[in-house]
């Protein structure tokens, strides 16, 4: 299903990606390493391991979930929240559950859920094009040749039957120590790169919260909708902006509507201005539709537990 190929994109940006309802893939970098008894060398990676734990909704996969499938957050939560009761009637049946590029899931003898990843799949970016390889020992041979002095005394000497060997050797290792400076080049290039494009497509999406924020074509008569409550999980946006200033000026515009607004701090930076929190979702997604359809078609809702 679709869900699983979102939760892999995600695990390309984010350390923690949660699956409502049913748990946490959680990722940790591993650097390169040797393998001394099969001589396999291996690029940087990131481990990813599973966690039942946390379950609880952030946020992040729904709002992904809509902005590629062009539809609601309420829509997107319902999809992801069914997707999690389908694997969990699954699993209960006694069946294995693989995703893609991820891991599988089965359930033990003690009907705990057992998580095994996938060896081959890195979702460390720097490390991209590069892969494992194994490098061949280098044979060394010897011979023992006793040498017999004017004191009559036996003494053993050893040395190389072939010295070129010697020579292949040094050759050997010059090659492999010009392969990984060239793998160290390669890498230090794609890391370079990602960096450009992650800082573009974060400077595309502040412009793109901006403008959204402040292009109102032919605005709507003002509803009174008093939403002067800020208790509960349930937010409703009106906007999300880099600089402070501008949502101060929202807050105000909103105070002479008659609104009663917050201001929140999101973790990206961005300040969030809020018409109202709910106790209870239905009741804030009622207000949500009211506040798209008469005044502000951006307007969001957030589910978070703020202080």
């Amino acid at each position: 299903m679709a869900i699983t190929t979102y939760i892999s994109d995600l695990l390309y940006r984010y350390e923690c990606v949660i699956l409502p309802g049913f748990g946490a893939f959680l990722t940790r970098n591993q650097s390169a390493r040797i393998d001394e008894e099969t001589n396999s060398f291996y690029p940087p990676s990131k481990v990813i391991s599973f966690n039942r734990q946390l379950q609880a909704n952030d946020g992040l996969l729904a709002n992904y979930v809509a902005s590629v499938e062009k539809c609601s957050y309420e829509i997107a939560l319902r999809q992801v929240r069914n997707f999690s009761n389908h694997l969990l009637s699954d699993l209960e049946k006694g069946e294995t559950i693989a995703f893609r590029n991820i891991g599988a899931f089965s359930i033990n003898e003690e009907g705990a859920i057992q998580f095994s990843p996938r060896e081959n799949q890195n979702y460390n970016t720097s490390a991209f094009g590069l892969a494992s390889f194994t490098a061949p020992k280098i044979a060394r041979e010897t011979q023992t040749e006793e040498v017999v002095s004017t004191t009559k005394e036996p003494i053993v000497l050893e040395r190389h039957r072939k010295p070129y060997l010697r020579y292949a050797a040094v050759a050997v290792v010059a090659l492999m120590a010009a392969g990984f400076g060239s793998m160290k080049l390669y890498e230090n290039q794609v890391e370079a790169q990602n960096l450009a494009e992650r800082q573009k497509a974060h400077s595309l999406v502040e412009d793109h919260i901006q403008e959204a924020t402040f292009i109102i074509g032919s605005p709507l008569p003002a509803v009174n909708l008093h939403l002067a409550k800020h208790t509960g999980n349930y937010h409703i946006v009106a906007g999300a902006f880099r600089v402070e200033e501008n949502a101060d000026k929202k807050m105000d515009q909103l105070r002479e509507e008659g609104y009663s607004p917050r201001k929140l701090t999101s973790r990206y930076g961005l300040h969030q201005v809020l018409y109202g929190s709910f106790e209870k979702r239905r009741e804030a997604v009622k207000n949500l539709h009211k506040i798209q359809q008469t005044e502000n078609s951006n307007a969001w809702l957030l589910v978070q537990e703020i202080d």
